[in-house]
């Protein structure tokens, strides 16, 4: 397919999103406008809209300290596995040096227990006496090597052994910060779908109208400033497979921690679907942020990951023509959305 037959397609599922959305907000007017109207003092609709889209965005938060968490937590475990494997081969080498310096005791016993010294002063001949002296200079280095490696040996253990102790500190620690991201994670979402809960059918269905709403000016206000006339670069090969993989992912529910194959999270969906595309990359969104290269929205190509939110709370896919794949929230499957429709951070290309 051609780069403007692809750009005509494109452009017109975008169309067509944003014709669909606005379908939605016409066709739900009636049962908009027949909603209850809300009691003086109580909270618009509007109003309880932006509050569960801010504790989900705040589960968000919670959730991406929770992967890292996880991350941090598996790096140590592998980590701790790999100090016992040290330790166990340490053991075994002192054992082995023990071993040595046990067999060169029972060779001195043989001998009848005189020191090299005073056999060498027993000796008959010079030659055998320069061979002695070469020999006991011999013996002197080995011993003298035995003790320094056994020293080495047993100075690793015990470094060994701190390590271990701080890894285990650095474990616990982020088996705290799991828990504590765990219970914020579920509160945040408890308290949103309380709120949703109260609502009756026909609010239920105006907050998704609003919802919709609020999408689609701020993508309608991002497309304005012409960017889409700016970006116009090719998908990588590593970056098609990406597209591809999210793409496939469709139609699937977020699930906070997820990773597939069945469910996702945000920056689940997105670190997956770059190791089908042959790339490792960072769990969160928020290191997705730190590690990856940034690029220039300008030079946005599909596959590239969009940051969003102050505190890079939310990431998802772009692939062309001012649309992303992401896995919204809670009570959302993963979906085709404009890609100006939340604040962007920032843009990075984990293939850069």
């Amino acid at each position: 397919m051609g780069t403007v037959e692809r750009r005509r397609r494109g452009a017109s599922a975008l169309t067509l999103l944003c014709a669909t959305a606005l379908l939605a907000v016409s066709a739900m007017t009636g049962a908009a406008q027949a909603a209850p109207v809300p009691a003086p003092g109580a909270k618009s609709l509007e109003q309880v809209r932006e509050e569960i889209d801010e504790l989900y965005r705040q589960a968000g938060t919670a959730t991406d300290a929770y992967n890292l968490a996880e991350g941090e937590a598996k790096a140590q475990s592998a980590k701790i596995v790999e100090i016992a494997k040290q330790v166990v081969a340490g053991q075994d080498r002192i054992t082995a040096l023990k071993n040595r310096a046990g067999a060169a005791a029972r060779a001195q016993y043989r001998s009848g227990g005189m020191p090299a010294g005073a056999r060498l002063a027993l000796s008959g001949t010079p030659s055998q006496f320069l061979d002695g002296a070469d020999r006991i200079r011999q013996g002197e280095k080995a011993t003298t090597d035995l003790l320094s490696e056994m020293n080495r040996t047993q100075s690793d253990l015990q470094q060994y052994a701190k390590d271990a102790s701080a890894q285990w500190e650095k474990l616990e620690a982020n088996r705290i910060k799991q828990e504590n991201s765990k219970k914020q994670i579920e509160e945040k979402i408890k308290s949103a779908e309380s709120l949703e809960s109260k609502l009756e059918a026909e609010e239920k269905a105006r907050l998704i109208q609003l919802e919709q709403e609020a999408q689609y000016k701020a993508q309608t206000a991002w497309l304005s400033t012409g960017v889409l006339k700016e970006i116009n670069s090719s998908a990588s090969e590593s970056g098609k497979k990406a597209v591809q993989y999210a793409t496939g992912q469709m139609g699937k529910p977020y699930v906070w921690g997820a990773e597939g194959p069945d469910s996702f999270d945000c920056s689940g969906l997105t670190s997956q679907a770059w190791r089908a595309a042959g790339k490792g990359i960072p769990r969160t969104s928020q290191e997705q942020l730190r590690l990856l290269p940034k690029v220039a929205i300008k030079d946005m190509r599909p596959g590239d990951l969009i940051i969003y939110f102050d505190d890079a709370s939310h990431v998802g896919m772009y692939v062309g023509d001012g649309a992303m794949i992401h896995a919204p929230r809670p009570g959302r499957n993963v979906t085709l959305a404009g890609a100006g429709s939340m604040p962007i951070k920032a843009v990075v290309r984990p293939d850069a």
